[in-house]
């Protein structure tokens, strides 16, 4: 701005220039205008440098306006956060709709509801997080508190207050109280699904979760079924899903069988029917459970669980 009105090219030479052809009294009135109008502008353009220099805005006597700005850190969403999410869209595009509970839950919904035996290994302290309570051991089962081990707590929850047919997830964050190593955390996240109609088999659990698989991890996914027990199931099931890292064809991660045990999952058991209020032979249904984490160290290829909870920005700004 100061070399457009006083350079040697600046719009003030320009007029001085032009003196010469006018008049000796117009030279002289012009001319003295002139010299006002310069002075003038350098003391505006002194009285804003020195503004500029005494707020600090500046630490040179220049500023480069072309210079490109210095970009804001943005954040974004945790790993974890994404792939709830995307759960969460595939399961809702299926029909299914997502629903939550508590995490302190009491006795009754997370274990005796479930069908769950009183004498069950997953109810001692080694697995479950008691909360503290006067005479806890004499509390009935809807009185003592825990911190949820799964989510299918919520099942009997929304079952006694949902009249079927209903398709739902749930998921949310559990707890165990257990040693953490590579695979295993004292909190990580839980997946439930249910659906429960008037027929539904072991082919409507099948298709839905290979459909789920197949758009998480955007490829198609084979699948293979075990017989396994769970309390809250019968008949129950393990899912082996074919190794997405090596294509079936054996590898360190599946440990050369070319299947990676991904979930446990069956028909609804009577006794949780009933413990919902619903006849079992009315309805009949089919629950899954999986773990989010173990999701997302399959489709990212990540080899600790702990490094999700680790807080590093390094890890955590790769996703």
């Amino acid at each position: 701005m100061k070399s457009k009105y006083l350079g040697r090219q600046g719009e003030l030479r320009s007029f001085l220039r032009s003196l010469k052809n006018l008049s000796e009294n117009e030279r002289k009135e012009k001319g003295q205008s002139i010299n006002i109008m310069k002075k003038e502008i350098e003391e505006a353009i002194k009285t804003k440098s020195a503004q500029f220099q005494s707020s600090g805005l500046i630490e040179k006597q220049w500023i480069d306006v072309t210079a490109p700005g210095q970009k804001p850190v943005v954040g974004h969403l945790h790993p974890l956060t994404q792939v709830i999410r995307k759960a969460e869209e595939i399961f809702q595009s299926m029909g299914f709709v997502v629903i939550d509970g508590p995490e302190v839950e009491n006795e009754w919904y997370n274990f005796d509801a479930l069908n769950v035996p009183q004498d069950h290994p997953a109810r001692e302290m080694q697995d479950t997080l008691f909360i503290k309570q006067k005479n806890r051991e004499v509390l009935p089962g809807r009185e003592k508190l825990l911190m949820r081990t799964q989510t299918s707590a919520v099942q009997v929850r929304f079952m006694e207050m949902t009249q079927p047919p209903l398709r739902i997830i749930a998921p949310g964050r559990v707890f165990r109280h257990e040693a953490t190593d590579a695979s295993h955390e004292i909190n990580f996240y839980h997946l439930e699904c249910l659906m429960v109609d008037k027929e539904i088999s072991v082919a409507n659990f099948k298709a839905i979760i290979k459909e789920f698989l197949s758009q998480f991890f955007k490829k198609p996914v084979n699948l293979r079924m075990r017989p396994s027990y769970f309390p809250f199931v019968a008949p129950g099931f393990e899912i082996d899903v074919n190794c997405l890292n090596c294509q079936g064809k054996g590898c360190p991660v599946c440990q050369k069988t070319g299947w990676v045990e991904m979930l446990g999952a069956g028909m609804v058991h009577p006794n949780v029917f009933k413990n919902a209020g619903l006849n079992p032979k009315d309805w009949q249904g089919f629950a899954f459970a999986i773990g989010l984490d173990r999701l997302a160290m399959l489709k990212y290829k990540i080899n600790d669980i702990r490094l999700f909870y680790s807080g590093d920005l390094r890890f955590l700004k790769q996703f």
